[in-house]
């Protein structure tokens, strides 16, 4: 495991996709942040929840980059063909998905936690400007940062587990995009935000872990549960398809 652990690391130091998305995930949320502050009215913002929402962008997007990166990391070897030679060193395939999902976390753990940091200093800083009263206390901020870390960590692991399943780059990525900006917020919005089920879909679990919506979200260590499951059940299933099936 720890000649694939630094195998993998190795990997993700020696490449330009991490950088990448790095880069795009910190303009994205600066630029999602003073958007929502600028857009939104006064009275709107004027609002603890509302305001927690916004600054909660942050863990939100590093969310969906941690994802993209845990996808890109299988779905870029089998698109050129280096999960081969992966295979040949380390044969245990199980191990070799195990150490990008251990690299993975440990990366988005640090991209929620940038992702996080930008969207409260660039949110607060737009409040201020508007001349909008920030009610956002530190223990508000420090429970999205920490919601925010932990999130990504997570997602880039359920993006591993999914690419293990999916193995398809674009379906992959596409399907990850859309399911956290599109289709689980229609679900949430259908049928009432489909009740009770609504709160325990893997977005609506990582929001939670930030302490957003307490009225309608999960309580904190709830949704860290629920989106614990997710991780575990996607990566072991993804472990499992990646060892059953052969290499195209």
């Amino acid at each position: 495991m720890s000649n694939a652990f630094r195998s993998e690391l190795l990997k993700q130091r020696s490449t330009r996709t991490v950088l990448g998305l790095f880069a795009a995930m910190v303009g994205l949320v600066a630029l999602a942040v003073v958007l929502h502050g600028v857009g939104l009215p006064v009275d709107a913002l004027d609002d603890r929840s509302r305001q927690l929402i916004v600054l909660g962008l942050g863990g939100f997007l590093g969310s969906l980059f941690a994802a993209l990166l845990g996808a890109l990391s299988i779905t870029s070897e089998i698109r050129h063909g280096t999960i081969r030679p992966t295979f040949l060193v380390t044969p245990q395939r199980g191990r070799v998905v195990a150490a990008k999902a251990v690299v993975c976390v440990l990366i988005g753990a640090a991209f929620g936690l940038v992702a996080a940091v930008i969207a409260i200093g660039t949110g607060t800083a737009t409040l201020d400007g508007r001349g909008v009263e920030v009610l956002v206390d530190i223990d508000d901020a420090a429970l999205l940062v920490a919601g925010g870390t932990i999130a990504s960590a997570l997602w880039a692991a359920i993006g591993v587990g999914v690419a293990a399943i999916v193995r398809r780059q674009v379906p992959t990525l596409v399907g990850l995009c859309a399911w956290l900006l599109f289709v689980e917020g229609l679900l949430a919005d259908a049928t009432g935000g489909l009740g009770e089920v609504g709160r325990y879909l893997p977005g609506a679990a990582a929001a939670a872990i930030g302490g957003q919506e307490p009225d309608r979200l999960l309580a904190p260590a709830l949704g860290l549960a629920v989106l614990g499951l997710y991780t575990a059940g996607s990566s072991l299933l993804g472990a499992f398809t990646m060892s059953r099936r052969d290499v195209e």
